[in-house]
């Protein structure tokens, strides 16, 4: 294992159908073309398709880490500009229901994986469920991707709720994901905060805005990062942004900056104790 300082980002939504996991992709992308050592987790355990959307296939997954069947390093694939993609366990039990053992193995797999990493992006289902929450709880940064659309502000504030009242995570960056302009952006990030920040005792930070560009149309349709596909395009050039903001963040200190207290704080969120 490697005992480098890494970051674990999990990208949220309130809802689905908000670009989530076309914002983990690209960020991925973006900070790997500043030097930065990537893996991206499909954490979406139930309809993981971080591998259909960049056209990867695979044939073992979290699910053969779990039944110590394969390492973290055997299934992880290769991604555009070198990231490396763990690739969901699509229908396999959720987390809560995770034997003592193979809460034991999840710790040990993330302890013996080899690959150096900088940053690991974990993009989460959307919605509230039990394994989105615990891995934001267990992250480091929580990042909350939101549209202009009433449905998502109001899941978005809900899990922001959810996640400070219950669980005391009280800082999140927020993505404006799919609007016209960076104005546009600015605006729906200010209609969140004002609410989030009158009623909750949390902290917003505008990460950024994603202008929704026929390009970003066509790059998902080829099956790639609109970043490789249309590098000029606006989309693009919002996520090479974001990504040099995140490269000013301070790293993580002490333990947790390592994976193995990443998955330790995860099985402990499973096990219902308290998160230190």
């Amino acid at each position: 294992m490697h005992n480098q300082p890494v970051r674990v980002i999990a990208v949220t939504s309130g809802k689905g159908g908000v670009g989530k996991t076309n914002v983990s992709v690209n960020l991925s992308v973006a900070l790997a073309r500043q030097g930065v050592r990537v893996v991206l987790m499909d954490a979406d355990l139930g309809l993981g398709n971080v591998d259909v959307l960049l056209g990867l296939k695979s044939s073992k997954n979290l699910s053969h880490v779990l039944a110590s069947e394969a390492t973290l390093d055997e299934i992880l694939l290769e991604g555009p500009e070198g990231i490396g993609i763990l690739p969901a366990a699509s229908g396999i039990k959720h987390m809560a229901e995770l034997s003592a053992a193979e809460n034991t193995g999840l710790i040990h797999a993330f302890s013996t994986l080899n690959r150096p990493i900088d940053v690991m992006m974990v993009d989460t289902a959307a919605g509230i469920a039990d394994s989105v929450v615990r891995f934001a709880q267990a992250a480091n940064d929580v990042l909350v991707v939101v549209c202009d659309e009433p449905a998502s502000i109001t899941d978005a504030y809900a899990m922001i709720k959810v996640l400070s009242r219950d669980h005391g995570v009280q800082r999140f960056q927020v993505v404006a994901n799919m609007v016209r302009d960076a104005g546009e952006g600015r605006r729906l990030f200010e209609k969140l905060n004002a609410a989030a920040t009158r009623f909750l005792d949390v902290t917003l930070i505008h990460l950024g805005s994603v202008p929704f560009d026929d390009y970003l149309r066509r790059a998902i349709q080829r099956q790639k990062p609109v970043l490789q596909a249309f590098g000029s395009a606006r989309s693009s050039r919002a996520f090479v942004e974001m990504a040099e903001h995140i490269g000013r963040w301070p790293l993580p200190r002490g333990m947790q900056g390592h994976l193995q207290f990443f998955a330790e704080r995860l099985v402990q969120s499973d096990l219902g104790l308290e998160v230190l």
